[in-house]
């Protein structure tokens, strides 16, 4: 039944039912590129995702929910007027390809991007992910820049999607607690970030690079640290426009570590010490 001003439940047993055409065949990459980003739409599972994804403000479309979790859902979107899809594991593991072992699906409103200048605002230590195609590495380096004190983090115009479904179930949500929002290309870049007072230091293994302990111990007040993808490494482009470049010393015959270990690392090492 329909409630003014709230959810309303609608049960749903067919997976081809045209209700359900934000949440079915999301194992499928193609179409998940054209129905996330293109449509504006992305995809938050499980309760706690769908909490952080409210708290930022999003909007939901519709939600897929199994019986178990109905009354989570509710709760949740308790005051919002959006669907709650009721169905049961099998047609919810049909519709969407795989077992949806956290019972709830949400489609979101994508928000727009925010403008540099705005996410940039009073912060102190930033995160730059250069093209990552890792959604999994992207997830993980947004739950360690909320969990190690980074203000916001930035993207470049090819880095993975963070508010694909996959991203944003890694970072358990803080994809919505840490303020992002994509950079244009490095020549822009560069000036904005210089020109707003920020030290961009790249993290790469480069002759004549500085340790990090090094940096840190006298760390620019404003530090734009950058993080390429595993393999490549960051771009010439990146590389020519860092102010520094920093390497975390490896033993054991390990050259670097996976990106979202080495933000980790370096977030740490450059923490903002408490006021007062």
């Amino acid at each position: 039944m329909r409630e003014a001003g709230g959810p309303w439940v609608e049960r749903v047993d067919d997976p081809a039912d045209p209700r359900l055409a934000d949440f079915r065949d999301l194992t499928d990459v193609a179409l998940r590129r054209i129905s996330e980003p293109a449509g504006g739409l992305y995809i938050a599972e499980s309760g706690k995702v769908l909490a952080r994804a409210l708290a930022a403000g999003h909007r939901p479309r519709a939600v897929l929910v199994q019986e178990k979790w109905l009354p989570e859902a509710r709760a949740l979107l308790a005051g919002v007027e959006a669907p709650i899809y009721l169905t049961d594991a099998a047609v919810a593991e049909s519709l969407t390809g795989y077992a949806v072992h956290r019972g709830l699906l949400a489609s979101m409103h994508r928000p727009p991007d925010r403008p540099v200048a705005d996410v940039l605002s009073g912060a102190r230590r930033v995160l730059i992910l250069e093209d990552i195609v890792d959604h999994t590495n992207v997830g993980a380096a947004f739950r360690g820049a909320a969990g190690l004190g980074a203000d916001a983090v930035l993207v470049t115009p090819r880095c993975a999607d963070p508010l694909y479904r996959r991203s944003v179930r890694v970072s358990m949500g803080t994809v919505f607690q840490v303020p992002w929002t994509r950079l244009p290309e490095w020549d822009d870049a560069r000036g904005i970030l210089q020109g707003a007072g920020w030290h961009i230091a790249a993290l790469a293994l480069s002759d004549g690079a500085v340790g990090l302990e090094q940096f840190a111990a006298a760390p620019p007040d404003r530090v734009a640290l950058v993080l390429g993808a595993e393999g490549d490494g960051l771009s010439r482009s990146a590389l020519a426009a860092a102010d520094t470049i920093v390497t975390i010393p490896m033993a054991g015959g390990v050259d670097s570590l996976n990106v979202a270990a080495a933000s980790a690392v370096a977030l740490w090492a450059l923490r903002v010490p408490p006021a007062g």
